[in-house]
């Protein structure tokens, strides 16, 4: 006698039961990979996508863009209270060529401010103090305050 044959048939029924789930959860004929949603015949919902990060800070209003050499400007920012891009209009006597600077973008942690063609000008990250400080291309340190 074969030893699956000393069950009772009601607890080889169950385990036959259970070996059929599980291996329904692990593959099934719809591809999904979620047993529930193919036994209704639907899909799994894909979860909704993360909203973008929202800055730490309400970049409306206006900010004060400095750099190491002294040179320095006032910067409006516009946006909805949360928003993470928005519209810049510098004033005059920006160091460099921040003049041109026309949009700003918070992502992955930093604000990047962008000239007229949405190129990036800098990356700028928030400081203990509560400014955004960042770097040049031609390394100059700058950051922006309020």
């Amino acid at each position: 006698m074969a030893a699956y044959e000393t069950f009772p048939p009601a607890a080889r029924a169950l385990a036959l039961l259970a070996g059929l789930l599980l291996a329904g959860c692990s593959s099934n004929s719809l591809g999904s990979g979620n047993f529930i949603s193919s036994l209704s015949g639907q899909p799994a919902a894909a979860p909704a996508p993360a909203p973008p990060p929202s800055p730490p800070a309400d970049m409306a209003g206006r900010w004060r863009f400095v750099s190491t050499n002294g040179e320095a400007c006032g910067m409006t920012f516009t946006a909805p209270v949360g928003a993470a891009q928005g519209a810049v209009a510098p004033e005059g006597g920006c160091p460099g060529n921040f003049f041109t600077s026309r949009h700003w973008v918070f992502e992955q942690g930093s604000l990047a401010l962008l000239d007229h063609n949405r190129k990036p000008l800098v990356q700028l990250k928030q400081s203990p103090v509560g400014r955004f400080e960042g770097e040049t291309a031609n390394r100059e340190f700058v950051w922006l305050e309020r």
